[in-house]
């Protein structure tokens, strides 16, 4: 009798057990200043941005990506040329965050690490034509250290 009763207990324990794997592999959580984009693999990437909190997903089938949406500074160091042929050692410090729009369409074509091949060439390229108009004595004067610059990238 009590054989039988720990034999039943067993096996709702182990349907239990696996039912609550089934569950927890099917949520999952979005923090605050954060989005997911969803890849289904299926269907791709979807066009929706999924927003802070806990949401649920096919399990096996879909997987979130988790962007971070917040401001956040990157410091790039550039070595440039001035107009008159001098060498400009700068260090840009850039503020910036994704268009939460358009987190499908960063995934589908730059992907997870967007800030670490974009970022620095654009600020390169952004840096080199602002410096080389200046003279070594107008770098000293309108480039101090510190100074904050916001920079939005073209579309």
């Amino acid at each position: 009798m009590a054989a039988k009763v720990f034999e039943s207990i067993g096996k709702f324990g182990l349907g239990l057990a696996v039912a609550g794997g089934v569950v927890n592999s099917a949520l999952y959580n979005v923090d605050a200043g954060h989005r997911a984009v969803i890849f289904d693999r299926f269907r791709g990437v979807q066009d929706t941005v999924v927003g802070e909190g806990t949401h649920f997903l096919i399990p096996w089938v879909q997987k979130p990506i988790i962007f971070d949406c917040r401001s956040r500074p990157r410091n790039i160091p550039v070595i440039t040329g001035s107009k008159d042929l001098q060498n400009v050692n700068i260090t840009l410090r850039i503020l910036f965050r994704p268009v939460t729009a358009q987190l499908p369409r960063i995934f589908t074509s730059i992907g997870e690490d967007y800030d670490e091949r974009v970022l620095p060439s654009i600020t390169t390229e952004i840096l080199k034509s602002v410096v080389v108009r200046l003279s070594r004595s107008r770098n000293i004067t309108y480039l101090p250290s510190g100074q904050s610059v916001l920079l939005q990238l073209p579309q």
